[in-house]
């Protein structure tokens, strides 16, 4: 599992960083860097030798030297990041100019270009650590999984964090109702059908739905009820590459999608009632999720058929408790009065949340050595 999200961690996400700097004089090399800065949505700093200005050279997060340019820089500052770059393939001298001016990698366009793009756009945005994500799945239907997966959100935005909550079941009636937002201006999942390689962070966050304080990517009310899983794949990715913390709500048939949402999770957590119909039903679903998912935990709800406990759930299932999910009185009415799952700060239910981040965002994976309740 991710080690603990650090205060520097979420900063060194959310702090803007300038462009990269290109130093050329090949025409048609800066034409090729300037279309790969442009789909990465980086602007560029572009001078034919080391720049004037002082700091230039060092304070760039990507330094592009082309190959007629390398002579011209040989006597800059050596740092972390200076990549030569070119058109030749079989240039005998590439390497020895790339040790002379320290560069970290030597690149041949356009073989390269979609690495380089990559990292453009990385530089662009800015990444620092990737989210915490933390998938919820139901044992069973009416498990209560979108309700714990709506408080997990609500309760992480409450500390400050970059928090984003992805509904990943199509066929759950659509997190933003849960959530009272069902009319907020955003995008939805149809809208990102065709999605793929790249999808920026900035922009998908940018994008969505804001409430209470978290982005939301839910679905419409439209006939769309699959999502393809090559976008699955490039929206989680930009939404991890965020930092914070992301939420996904999944369902239980584990299709190709489901599979691309549970490969990238770094904990799922699993929601039994505690009866035994539930514990027959979860061991399938668990059985599914646990072919892609390294750590998949469980949170057992009553109340109970007589005779079971959490422990003895959790134990019948082979998987970790993480705890008991408490009942929430007047839930039901809250969320008819706008109050979404977790909205309460001393309800039991944001007690718990708030009880499962202390453990996965600051104690790290020592703290779950030992169940929650």
């Amino acid at each position: 599992m991710a080690g603990p999200i650090t205060p520097d961690r979420l900063s060194a996400a959310e702090e803007g960083r300038g462009g990269p700097l290109i130093v050329t004089e090949d025409v048609e090399l800066l034409d090729d860097l300037l279309r790969l800065c442009a789909a990465a949505g980086a602007e560029p700093e572009v001078h034919h030798g080391l720049p004037e200005r002082q700091g230039s050279w060092e304070a760039a997060p990507i330094v592009l030297v082309g190959d007629d340019a390398a002579p011209r820089v040989r006597g800059a500052v050596r740092r972390r990041g200076v990549m030569l770059v070119g058109h030749d393939q079989d240039d005998p001298d590439v390497w020895r100019r790339a040790v002379e001016i320290g560069a970290d990698y030597v690149l041949r366009l356009p073989d390269a270009e979609n690495w380089l793009v990559n990292q453009l756009a990385d530089a662009a945005e800015g990444v620092g650590g990737p989210a915490l994500t933390v998938g919820v799945m139901g044992g069973r239907g009416g498990a209560g999984a979108s309700t714990l997966a709506c408080a997990l959100a609500v309760t992480a935005a409450r500390t400050g964090r970059r928090t984003m909550l992805v509904d990943g079941d199509p066929l759950g009636g659509g997190l933003d109702v849960l959530l009272g937002g069902e009319s907020a201006q955003g995008m939805r999942w149809p809208d990102f059908a065709a999605s793929r390689g790249r999808v920026a962070s900035a922009a998908l966050e940018e994008s969505l739905p804001r409430l209470h304080d978290l982005r939301v990517l839910s679905w419409d009310r439209s006939d769309t009820v699959a999502i393809p899983p090559e976008a699955m794949r490039a929206v989680l990715a930009a939404a991890r590459r965020a930092g914070g913390v992301v939420v996904v709500d999944l369902p239980r048939r584990v299709d190709e999608s489901v599979a691309e949402a549970l490969a990238q999770l770094d904990l799922g957590l699993l929601v039994v009632p505690g009866e035994l119909r539930a514990v027959a039903a979860a061991r399938r679903v668990a059985a599914s999720a646990s072919m892609v998912l390294g750590d998949l935990r469980t949170v057992v709800r009553g109340p109970y058929t007589a005779g079971l406990d959490e422990e003895w759930v959790a134990k019948a299932l082979d998987l970790p408790l993480v705890g008991e999910l408490p009942a929430e009185p007047g839930l039901w009415d809250a969320l008819a009065d706008g109050e979404p799952p977790g909205g309460s700060p001393r309800g039991p239910l944001a007690r718990f949340c708030t009880a499962f981040w202390e453990r996965a965002l600051v104690g790290g994976a020592s703290g779950w050595a030992r169940p929650y309740c």
